[in-house]
C-alpha cells in the first residue's frame, strides 16, 4: 500500500467511526494491545493481553513476532502496527468487550489513528490510549482541541484519550479513569520483555 493510499484509508475510516453514542452493553472484560520493535530492525513484539473489568484477573495473554513491512511514519501507524495487532488478536481465544489501543483515535490530523482503524476494522468498541500528542492543543481542563474540535482529552502528560469506535469521549475518559489502563500496560511489559529475551537469543 502506497502513503497516499493509506492516506485516503484513513479518511474513509474516519467517516464510520461511531463516536457520537455508546455502543456496546456491560463491559466484563478489556482487552489491550502493545508493539514493541528492537533497535532499527524490522521485527515486531505484540503481546495482547484481557483482563476482567475489576482488573484482578488475568483471563488470557498472547504473544507473537511478525516483520513489519513500513517504518514508523508520523500519521500513519497504522501502516507499521495494524498487521502484528491483527495477528495477536486473533489467536486469543476468549472474547473481550473492549480494546485498548497504544496510539490515537480520532485525535489525529485525518480523524482516524491507529485506534480508528482497528476499532473499525473489527466493529469493536475501542479506545485510543497515546503515550504522546500527534497533534491539537491541550486546554486547561484537560480537553484536547483540534481545528476547534474536542477530539481527545489528557489524562496526564503522557496519556491521552481518543475515541477509536462505538464509544463517547466522555464515556472513553470514564471508563479509563474508572478502570485504568492495566491489561495495556501489562501487554507494554510483555512485548519488551519479548523484544528483550529475543535480542538474547
Amino acid at each position: 500500500m502506497t502513503y497516499a493510499n493509506a492516506i485516503t484509508l484513513q479518511k474513509n475510516i474516519a467517516k464510520k467511526v461511531v463516536a457520537a453514542k455508546d455502543d456496546f452493553g456491560e463491559i466484563s472484560s478489556i482487552c489491550g494491545v502493545d508493539v514493541a520493535y528492537r533497535g532499527s530492525s524490522n521485527a515486531a513484539y505484540c503481546s495482547a493481553v484481557i483482563m476482567d473489568k475489576n482488573m484482578q484477573q488475568l483471563v488470557e495473554s498472547v504473544d507473537v513476532q511478525t516483520i513489519v513491512k513500513y517504518p514508523y511514519v508520523p500519521g500513519l501507524l497504522m501502516l507499521r502496527e495494524a498487521e502484528p495487532i491483527f495477528y495477536a488478536l486473533k489467536l486469543l481465544k476468549n472474547s473481550y468487550d473492549l480494546l485498548l489501543i497504544d496510539g490515537h483515535g480520532l485525535l489525529h490530523p485525518r480523524r482516524c489513528g491507529l485506534a480508528c482503524y482497528i476499532g473499525v476494522s473489527l466493529d469493536k468498541p475501542t479506545i485510543g490510549v497515546a503515550k504522546s500528542r500527534l497533534c491539537g492543543t491541550v486546554r486547561p481542563d484537560g480537553f484536547v482541541e483540534l481545528d476547534g474540535e474536542i477530539l481527545g482529552y489528557a489524562i496526564s502528560k503522557k496519556l491521552y484519550i481518543s475515541v477509536g469506535h462505538r464509544v463517547t469521549l466522555k464515556t472513553a475518559i470514564t471508563l479509563v479513569k474508572e478502570l485504568g489502563i492495566e491489561p495495556l500496560r501489562l501487554a507494554d511489559i510483555n512485548s519488551r520483555k519479548n523484544k528483550k529475551k529475543s535480542a538474547l537469543d
